[in-house]
């Protein structure tokens, strides 16, 4: 988020400091928070409330467990997996992410 697109060890030495800057700043819930605006969820798809609009037509506020734990089953390449083109592979994703969301509960932070 703070760097330049590539890899290489001086990118790898900030991002190290950067991470622990973070940690030691940000609670827990601002890392989520930033990070779920952010990332990628599909092609040209950034940030939580994108996805839900883009795969479900409707806002992040009104989606459902099940549809957020499909577009979490898509991670690490939500390039390549789409949740509207869920394979077997994925959809056991799903399966393993929403018993342990259940295992789980909601989470205080």
């Amino acid at each position: 988020m703070f760097l330049w697109p590539g890899r290489s060890y001086v990118r790898k030495g900030f991002e190290a400091y950067f991470t622990l800057l973070i940690e030691l700043l940000w609670s827990k819930e601002r890392i989520l928070e930033v990070y779920l605006n952010v990332i990628e969820m599909g092609d040209g798809i950034y940030g939580a409330e994108a996805a839900s609009q883009y795969y479900y037509g409707h806002s992040c506020r009104k989606m459902k467990r099940a549809e957020a734990a499909l577009i979490a089953a898509c991670f690490p390449n939500p390039l390549r997996w789409n949740p509207n083109k869920a394979t077997r592979y994925i959809k056991h994703r799903q399966y393993l992410i929403m018993r342990n969301m259940k295992r789980l509960g909601p989470l205080d932070f």
